[in-house]
């Protein structure tokens, strides 16, 4: 099986990993291969794989060297990957589509006319937009439960800024290069904040700290900054007034 010309390529990571790439950019194949490959390779690997998990377009593979030979486990995976080819295999089972209330603009995401204008489009249709778009878990990273989402139209394909903005909150939503991130915790961002929810994708005192997981999708309708107060004084398990299903096909 071959795509893009070298991938996928199984590369050593450390001592101990291997990382297994679909692309070196990320696109949807290569985040479905990644997903796919991950969860087959999940259930049927040789005894001494410590931690598996995924990126943007690469599934990754930590092992006990002590009990797992490097050659053993790359054979697995390479016999693995010949088996079928994962940039159209079905996503894996288990998934669940996310609703969350979002604020689009006002004082809440100040960034939004900004983000609009790049786009080409006045505020009012990038919200059109943005609420209507139904976006992927890529991957979960760079904060504790924190996911990068997408992709957007090729209309928000728009750069990170220049300097940071010094933070945004708990449950903003985030713009830049067609992709949205929900921020699990306040910090500082080149991303444009866009919209608001109050939504916490990092949940310590639960028993699932992660809300979220990588193949999980999520749509951002929009409600009032009215509305969206209410949420947050009745809100009292992070869930921000989100809806849940059981993604079936």
């Amino acid at each position: 099986m071959t795509h893009a010309d070298a991938f996928p390529l199984i590369r050593p990571l450390g001592l101990d990993g291997l990382l297994v790439s679909f692309s070196d950019t990320m696109s949807e194949p290569a985040n479905r291969a990644a997903l796919a490959f991950r969860e087959a390779a999940r259930l049927d690997l040789p005894d001494g794989v410590i931690e598996t998990s995924t990126s943007l377009a690469s599934a990754y593979f930590r092992f006990d060297p002590l009990t797992l030979p490097h050659s053993e486990l790359r054979a697995a995976l390479e016999h693995l990957l010949d088996t079928r080819d994962w940039y159209t295999a079905p996503l894996p089972e288990g998934r669940r589509l996310w609703r969350v209330p979002t604020v689009y603009g006002t004082e809440r995401a100040p960034q939004l006319d900004e983000a609009a204008a790049l786009a080409g489009l006045s505020p009012e249709e990038a919200v059109q937009r943005l609420r209507a778009s139904r976006v992927r878990v890529l991957t979960i990273g760079f904060a504790p439960g924190q996911p990068y989402l997408g992709s957007l139209g090729p209309e928000f394909d728009i750069p990170r800024q220049q300097d940071l903005t010094p933070t945004v909150p708990a449950g903003a939503l985030v713009l830049a290069i067609s992709q949205f991130v929900l921020f699990s915790g306040a910090a500082p961002t080149g991303w444009r904040h866009v919209g608001q929810t109050a939504f916490r994708c990092f949940r310590p005192d639960q028993e699932r700290s992660f809300a979220l997981a990588p193949g999980d999708e999520m749509i951002f309708p929009s409600v009032s900054p009215e509305e969206f107060s209410e949420i947050e004084a009745r809100d009292r398990d992070g869930n921000g007034g989100a809806t849940v299903e059981e993604i079936t096909a």
